[in-house]
């Protein structure tokens, strides 16, 4: 079997501003989800008498579990993150289909959808920058 060759890492000057770009980016896309979150469930949502606190509480609690470690910037949270947004997705991709809720669902997905690809490629160019910090080469193994 035919070794696998080591691709070149990018590097650091070329890595530390998409990072910390891709890291704003996703800061601002989970504040964004966040409020849309609450303000479709406290003036557009017809709840049937349930409480709105309580059921923007449920749907805010994933995002509040990954919020803390995405603010220090972790790489290893933005990844979770990224399986937190399948949720808000799916949950979109529902809502779509109701006429009455298209819009929400159009921006919960646009919005997860959006912040999934920003987190992913924050966690990429974050490790291939650790990689760099480790001492690794960007020199391609010879076999």
């Amino acid at each position: 079997m035919a070794r696998k060759k080591n691709k070149p890492l990018p590097s650091p000057e070329w890595l530390q501003p998409r990072m910390r770009l891709m890291h704003l980016c996703s800061l601002f896309l989970l504040t964004a989800l966040a409020i849309l979150l609450v303000v479709w469930n406290q003036f557009f949502a017809d709840l049937h008498g349930a409480r709105t606190w309580v059921i923007s509480g449920i749907e805010l609690f994933p995002l509040l579990l990954v919020a803390p470690g995405m603010l220090l910037g972790s790489a290893r949270v933005h990844a979770w993150a990224c399986f937190v947004m399948n949720l808000y997705f799916i949950k979109g991709v529902l809502a779509w289909i109701d006429p009455a809720r298209a819009w929400l669902g159009m921006l919960e997905t646009l919005i997860s959808v959006t912040l999934f690809t920003s987190a992913l490629l924050y966690v990429r160019w974050r490790y291939q920058y650790e990689r760099h910090l480790a001492g690794e080469t960007a020199e391609p193994a010879t076999t």
